[in-house]
């Protein structure tokens, strides 16, 4: 899996390339979320574009990431959700919490 990070005016977007799923390589991802909150940042919106799968692990760090930003005053949107994996939030009615975009310059301007 590869995370990297990018930002567009005071939003950062995580690009993240594969599985999320256990082991270390979800360990990159869950510090990179925690890093980001950590230091203060309030605005994170999560590509998923070339994300495969995700498991309950990777559900997992997104919710986390999620609750710690709100309650710290802050928002964690999805954008470019594949539809295997848009099928897998609405099961876990996940989609009700989570904000998806299918446009990355939509889903920065939402922020405002």
């Amino acid at each position: 899996m590869k995370v990297r990070q990018r930002e567009i005016g005071d939003v950062v977007v995580v690009d993240v390339e594969g599985q999320i799923m256990g082991g270390p390589d979800s360990a990159v991802f869950r510090e990179t979320l925690q890093s980001l909150i950590g230091g203060g940042q309030r605005k994170i919106l999560v590509n998923l574009e070339n994300v495969g799968w995700i498991n309950s692990t990777g559900l997992g760090i997104l919710i986390a990431a999620f609750t710690d930003l709100q309650s710290n005053g802050g928002k964690l949107k999805l954008v470019k959700v594949s539809e295997r994996i848009e099928s897998l939030l609405s099961v876990t009615k996940l989609s009700t919490i989570f904000e998806s975009f299918q446009q990355e310059d939509e889903a920065v301007q939402s922020f405002v």
